[in-house]
């Protein structure tokens, strides 16, 4: 609690919406959840030690840990096939013969930082949004988020905000650009990641999940599985040191990696969340899409959100405005409380026919 306790501020709900329910799925549950990772894995006095090597020399057992942890241990892959408890005492774990393909683990020294990096990516597309937006929506609500605005207060706002957007008609085409171009980045940032991992476990991870499944059935004790196989929990390492008579002598030893138990839960759980989030991203870009060229959606969506709006004045104010301005209006209808969000359309569907209004 005291590592993942800082993390709290991330979800604390925000006063102005100013993106969509998957765009803060990948800035706030995604990246939080990256970061716990990392401080998961680095936190090693909570979960034991990373590495716990095994020798019948006399070789100091702090000594071969620091090595082996340092200089990577591997896997024979001949070995992977045999059976256990016959031929092997795990997969992949057997006498080494020159010439003998081995398949080095030195991911698990750099999966905290990976992980870091990912969070860090997964926030570049909110930044660059709130860069961009520069607290606009915040600044043009004018209190009328509240449904207890002392009536001269909220007539005097809603009155600047509907002086704003007829001032500003048409005006928004960029910050509709900007808003989509940070949805492309997250589904290209999710997509882009997926193959970084891929890279970054030797070809595993683009089909770890479902290989996962495939072996769900099998023996739990030791198993031969993907987790298995992209996480070792039992592995090989050669030490070499001098002997007495000043010749190399090599030291054999097996090393123990509770790490790779929370290493291997930690992926595949962010196999399947990548794939979900890449089709809820996906989707959203299909959704603006319908938006951008089926204007009449346009009008449909809003009146979804807004029930009190009266639809003539709806209607007649989408009709008039571009995708910028759409996309104003549909974040005043987050923010804004109903009765005043109808005040305001109802005020801007006026100023826009040309007529004189009152307070309705």
């Amino acid at each position: 609690m005291d590592i993942l306790g800082s993390l709290k501020g991330f979800f604390k709900t925000e006063y102005t919406i100013i993106d969509n329910n998957v765009f803060r799925l990948h800035y706030k549950a995604t990246m939080v959840f990256l970061v716990a990772c990392s401080l998961l894995v680095t936190g090693r006095q909570y979960i034991g030690d990373p590495i716990d090597c095994i020798s019948k020399d006399d070789i100091p057992t702090n000594l071969l840990d620091t090595f082996c942890w340092i200089h990577t241990t591997f896997s024979v892959e001949n070995a992977w096939h045999k059976k256990v408890g016959i031929e092997v005492p795990y997969p992949g774990v057997d006498s080494y013969s020159p010439g003998e393909k081995r398949v080095y683990h030195a991911y698990y020294q750099w999966v905290c930082f990976v992980l870091f990096l990912q969070a860090a990516m997964f926030y570049v597309p909110r930044y660059f949004w709130k860069a961009m937006e520069g607290g606009r929506l915040k600044n043009i609500i004018l209190g009328l988020n509240s449904c207890v605005l002392p009536k001269d207060s909220k007539d005097e706002n809603r009155s600047l905000l509907v002086e704003y957007l007829m001032a500003n008609l048409n005006h928004h085409n960029m910050y509709f650009i900007c808003y989509v171009l940070a949805e492309v980045m997250n589904f290209a940032n999710v997509v882009g990641q997926m193959f970084l991992m891929d890279t970054f476990l030797q070809g595993e991870f683009s089909t770890y999940g479902s290989k996962v499944i495939q072996f769900s059935e099998w023996d739990w004790s030791v198993r031969y599985d993907p987790m298995i196989k992209v996480f070792p929990r039992l592995t090989k390492c050669t030490f070499h040191k001098y002997g007495s008579s000043g010749d190399v002598q090599r030291h054999d030893a097996m090393c123990i990696l509770p790490i790779n138990i929370l290493n291997e839960k930690i992926y595949v759980f962010l196999w399947f969340w990548f794939v979900i989030l890449a089709i809820l991203s996906g989707i959203v870009l299909v959704y603006r899409a319908f938006i951008i060229f089926i204007p009449r959606l346009r009008f449909v969506i809003l009146r979804s959100r807004c029930r009190l709006v009266n639809q003539d004045y709806l209607e007649s104010v989408v009709d008039k405005c571009k995708m910028g301005d759409w996309l104003v209006l549909s974040f005043l209808s987050k923010n804004i409380d109903p009765l005043n969000f109808r005040d305001v359309v109802t005020d801007f569907a006026r100023k826009l026919s040309g007529k004189e209004f009152d307070n309705v």
